[in-house]
Parts: structure tokens; C-alpha cells; sequence
């Protein structure tokens, strides 16, 4: 299982210039990829930050978690993706999802209405415009017929935060993984991974990447340390795509699958995501206690000792 620095779900302001050496300090500590999310109304836009980012790096991985799709046409996002995917030299990773009805209807005024549909035919139009540069697709949400030239530019891996068994379908056949965000070791083995997998092989796919995005810590403390995670992101839990992530690891709320303890009880669990299928770890990391840079440095060593060792 590959370990990266998932950056920005907790709300945490940066500057382009503190991410920029974030990204830095990941890829010079071996980190396998940084990730950034995509926050309506909130901080930057992530594909250009990441644009931006891989012209100041040369290895690490770069990656959207994720990009809600409704505010963006399929062509947008290809021609969008495309730019950043040249800009880094080839390490784009893609992260895209439907976000959540109440952004997308009480704040955008758009339909979340058939939901599963939209992602599908968007993967229909995003995928081929990628791929090969060109699309011709008639469905009911879209009728999109174009040709794409982006220069010096190649294909991406395009991941979709899918949760529902029909998502998890679709993205098995159509897209080359998932992330996920608030979803336990349980729900990553008996949920998540049997329902993409199962889609991706009868699809003729190959076996599809299956990211794990969780808040984590270490801490001597771990009943204080999830209590700290209660307070930063209690909030994830009042949404519904959550919360029906959260019902079936049969739990009470986001603090109950974030990854805390001490150095020895974090790896078990980081070995207990990776022994249920999960493929790549992204670290949220939060700090405990009064002091939250050596909190923060405390997590991000370990990660970084065991990052390709699991």
C-alpha cells in the first residue's frame, strides 16, 4: 500500500507557497503521492494549484481529492486536467465526484437528481476526450461530439469518490479506482473493494486502485486523540453519502474511523486497510496536544518509515 499527504480536509488554510513546499517536503521524504481537494468557496482551484505545484517537483505523484463534476462540462474538465497532467510532467491523478446535494442544489441551484447517472455518462464523455482525444456520445444528461488537442499531453489515471453500490459499479467499468474518505477497514473490505473489483473484471479492466482518505494521528493518548478528531471533523458525518458509509462500519461517527494511537498501533491499522484491498493510504494528518507541529511531525515520521512497506 502506497502512503501520501492528503492536504486540506480539514479545512486548514495555506498559501500556494506553504502547499508548494508541503509538496516538497512530501516527495523529498519518498511520499508515493500529495493530494489536494477541490473546495467550492474555499481556497484554490485544485488542478491549477497542482499545475502549478508540478513545475516545482519531479516525482511525486499529484492528485485531486476530488473535484465535484457538476460544476464543470466533461470537455472543461478534460481540457482543465489535460494542462495540469502537461504542467506536471505526467502525474496528474484525477479525482472527480458528485459532491454533495447540499452544495450542489441548496448553494448552486443545479439537480442532484440521478446522481449515479451523471457520473456515468460524464465518465462516457471525460474517458474517450482523454484517452483519444476525440468523443461521440449521445445520452440523456449529455450530447457532446468534439475533438480535444492538448499538446505534449498523455492519458491519466481518473478516479471517482464512489460509495454507493451502483457508483462502485460504474467506476469499476469505467474509471481506474476510487477514493474514499470516512469509510473504516470494514467497510473497505466487505463494501468497497469485492463491489469495484467484481466491475472492473468483468469489464476486462485491470485491478483498480482503491484510495483510502482518512484523518490520522499518533498520539500516546488515543482516547484523547479521537476526541480531538470529534471536534475537526464531527461535520463530515452529517452528510448523507457519510453517513451511509459510516452506518455500514456500524459506527457513530467520523472520529470512529480515523487512524489513532502510537507508532505501533497506527501501523497495525495501516496494515489492516492494506490487508482489505486498499491500494493507496492518503493521510489527512491532524495535530494533538499543545504542541501542533511536533504532533504533526510525530505522525508524518512514521508515515513516512513505512510508506512502501506495507
Amino acid at each position: 500500500m502506497r502512503i501520501g499527504i492528503f492536504a486540506g480536509a480539514r479545512r486548514e488554510v495555506d498559501n500556494l507557497e506553504r502547499l508548494i513546499d508541503q509538496v516538497k517536503q512530501a516527495e523529498a521524504d519518498g511520499f508515493s503521492h500529495f493530494w489536494v481537494p477541490h473546495l467550492m468557496m474555499f481556497g484554490y482551484d485544485a488542478l491549477t494549484a497542482l499545475a502549478v505545484v508540478g513545475q516545482q517537483t519531479s516525482r511525486i505523484e499529484l492528485g485531486t481529492a476530488v473535484v465535484p463534476t457538476y460544476p464543470f462540462h466533461p470537455l472543461g474538465m478534460a481540457q482543465h486536467a489535460l494542462t495540469a497532467q502537461r504542467a506536471s510532467n505526467g502525474r496528474l491523478a484525477l479525482g472527480i465526484g458528485l459532491s454533495h446535494r447540499p452544495l450542489i442544489e441548496g448553494i448552486m441551484g443545479l439537480s442532484y437528481d440521478g446522481a449515479a447517472q451523471h457520473m456515468e455518462e460524464y465518465l462516457s464523455v471525460l474517458r474517450p476526450l482523454v484517452s483519444e482525444g476525440r468523443v461521440d456520445f449521445g445520452g440523456d444528461v449529455y450530447n457532446v461530439k468534439a475533438e480535444l488537442q492538448v499538446p505534449d499531453t498523455d492519458a491519466f489515471p481518473i478516479l471517482v469518490a464512489a460509495l454507493a453500490p451502483r457508483m462502485l459499479r460504474l467506476t469499476g467499468e469505467l474509471a481506474d479506482g476510487t477514493i474514499t474518505w470516512m469509510a473504516g477497514r470494514k467497510t473497505i473490505e466487505s463494501h468497497i473493494v469485492p463491489r469495484i473489483s467484481t466491475a472492473a473484471q468483468s469489464a476486462g479492466r485491470g485491478r483498480p486502485r482503491v484510495c483510502v482518505g482518512l484523518p490520522i494521528a499518533v498520539t500516546d493518548s488515543p482516547e484523547g486523540g479521537h476526541e480531538v478528531a470529534d471536534g475537526i471533523f464531527n461535520r463530515y458525518g452529517q452528510l448523507l453519502n457519510y453517513r451511509r458509509l459510516l452506518d455500514i462500519e456500524g459506527v457513530e461517527g467520523p472520529a470512529d474511523v480515523a487512524v489513532v494511537g502510537n507508532e505501533a498501533q497506527v501501523e497495525q491499522q495501516l496494515r489492516a486497510f492494506a490487508s482489505a484491498g486498499a491500494t493507496d493510504f492518503l493521510a489527512s494528518i491532524f495535530p494533538i496536544g499543545e504542541d501542533a507541529d511536533a504532533s504533526i511531525a510525530r505522525t508524518w515520521a512514521l508515515l513516512k518509515s513505512l510508506n512502501g512497506k506495507l
